[in-house]
């Protein structure tokens, strides 16, 4: 109390005048970094609705797919090297190169010439997307403290809904009306505001320069093998067998890549994931909830509009408008969890409740079928979108609560990373199962033929074909979205267990205190 006498003339009410301009500081500089986020999630749910255009006018459709596992590829492999660099050598400006790359990318990527320069300035715009995200969240980690950090939460998850719905909206009007090339310049005007409001209004303190070296070894090693995952994920089952030379192949490079990571990282000077993190309980449970809750959240999304259109007749325009119940469901829980968990200062109730309401809600959507309404489906969702809303922000809040301030970056990184891989298994893993009991049931009612090439027909190829086949085909994708989210559920069983042993810690809050993580977590 003496120390507030002092600051305010003697007076203990000059608290509140002295904390409102600090608060409006902290909400300019996370309307910047909120802009920086939805950047790097808008980018691929544009140019997904623009990628017919885009093959039309570049030709190269054989190539389609990298257009995508390129920037997904380079975006994986760069998180972690971008938190650790953050941490050694300054937040913000590794956080502003990532936007100024990620930007040249966006520009290069709209004036190519052919599918070959376009997936190649797509991997250039993957590299400053990986550091946006791990960006966003390591200079909140700086900023805010745990404990007040729960006020934010909604706000993240709404720019989450919003580039989710708004992202195929607005990039089939961009492509309708102004060409494909625009959905890569849009990110121009957005990506200069962000710059500019973090060079004018982030302060962070200055960071003394590490004389140690990056650990060049350990990046290239760690990129080998991120790259052998999500090529294993993305062409096993689909371009390749599961069995096929060149995924043995990938598979073995993958792990033998990351052994020697792991070996690299016990003796280097400054690892890029440096391994301690790891002895700490709650870290590692978040990991693990926070790659199952990637698994779960983009095999739903994947298959949550493609069964509305194929089965209950929805229009493909509004695909981004179906997942409204979900995605508010989120925003509204993520909103309350964060509040709570302010006042309180109390979180381990939030991922077990999430994890229950996660398999809860993939469960009810396991029982969909051809009578199901849009009504019921809507429900299904919202339980799944609450479980979801429990989760997405708890584990990063645990995971940066569990780590000293100096290994926020890699804390953040680490944790962008599982949900990653997360989301890349789940997308290869639902997708083979659900593909492959399409077909089988297709097959079984003589109607094979007709999704030879592909196990998700489009509505306009779906309402030519006969209504024997027609109706064949919505039992199929039924009974295809009935084992997916049947493993969903089973997987989200995982984050169950895993969440049921994280320990409440206390959330550092304002003070001294935040220059170390509470050691009584650490196993």
């Amino acid at each position: 109390m003496s120390d507030l006498k002092t600051a305010t003339g003697g007076k203990a009410v000059g608290r509140k005048p002295k904390r409102e301009p600090q608060q409006r500081s902290v909400r300019v500089v996370m309307l910047a970094l909120m802009i920086a986020m939805l950047l790097a999630m808008l980018d691929n749910l544009i140019v997904g609705t623009a990628m017919p255009t885009i093959v039309g006018d570049l030709g190269g459709l054989e190539h389609l797919s990298w257009v995508v596992t390129a920037y997904t590829l380079a975006t994986a492999a760069s998180t972690p090297i971008w938190g650790k660099l953050g941490d050694m050598y300054g937040r913000k400006g590794i956080f502003l190169t990532s936007i100024v790359l990620f930007l040249i990318g966006s520009v290069l990527s709209g004036m190519s010439q052919d599918m070959g320069q376009l997936i190649g300035f797509r991997a250039i715009q993957g590299l400053g997307a990986g550091g946006l995200m791990v960006g966003v969240m390591a200079i909140i980690g700086d900023l805010v403290p745990p404990r007040e950090r729960g006020k934010y939460q909604g706000l993240m998850a709404g720019v989450m809904a919003v580039a989710m719905i708004g992202g195929p909206l607005v990039g089939g009007t961009i492509t309708d009306h102004l060409g494909w090339r625009w959905s890569f310049y849009i990110n121009l005007p957005l990506g200069t505001v962000a710059l500019g409001m973090v060079t004018a209004v982030l302060h962070l303190p200055k960071r003394e320069r590490t004389k140690s070296k990056v650990d060049y070894l350990g990046a290239g090693l760690l990129t080998v093998g991120i790259t052998s995952i999500v090529l294993v994920t993305t062409w096993g089952g689909s371009q390749y067998d599961w069995n096929s030379a060149i995924i043995m192949e990938l598979i073995a490079i993958g792990v033998a890549s990351l052994a020697g990571f792991l070996f690299v990282e016990t003796k280097a000077a400054e690892p890029i994931i440096p391994l301690h993190v790891f002895r700490n309980r709650n870290f590692t449970l978040m990991s693990v909830v926070g790659f199952m809750s990637g698994f779960v959240m983009f095999g739903a999304v994947l298959f949550l509009p493609l069964f509305q259109q194929s089965v209950q007749g929805a229009s493909a325009t509004n695909s981004g408008l179906l997942l409204l119940p979900m995605l508010l469901s989120m925003m509204v829980v993520s909103l309350v969890a964060g509040r709570v968990t302010t006042s309180t200062g109390r979180y381990k109730i939030f991922p077990i409740l999430g994890s229950v309401l996660m398999v809860t809600g993939l469960f009810l959507l396991s029982l969909m079928d051809t009578d199901t309404t849009r009504f019921t489906s809507g429900v299904y969702m919202a339980v799944l979108g609450a479980g979801m809303g429990f989760l997405m922000q708890i584990t990063m809040l645990v995971a940066q609560n569990s780590v000293e301030l100096k290994d926020m970056g890699v804390a953040s990184s680490a944790t962008t990373l599982f949900r990653t891989l997360g989301s890349s298994f789940g997308v290869a893993i639902m997708g083979a199962l659900f593909t492959g009991r399409v077909n089988d049931e297709m097959a079984a009612r003589g109607g094979g033929a007709a999704t030879a090439h592909s196990a998700q027909l489009d509505a306009a190829s779906l309402a030519k074909l006969p209504v024997p086949l027609r109706e064949a085909y919505q039992f199929a994708v039924s009974s295809g979205t009935h084992i997916a989210f049947l493993v969903g559920a089973s997987v989200g069983l995982v984050a169950l267990v895993a969440a049921l042993f994280v320990k409440e810690v206390p959330l550092r809050g304002a003070g001294p205190e935040t220059a170390k993580a509470p050691v009584a977590d650490a196993v």
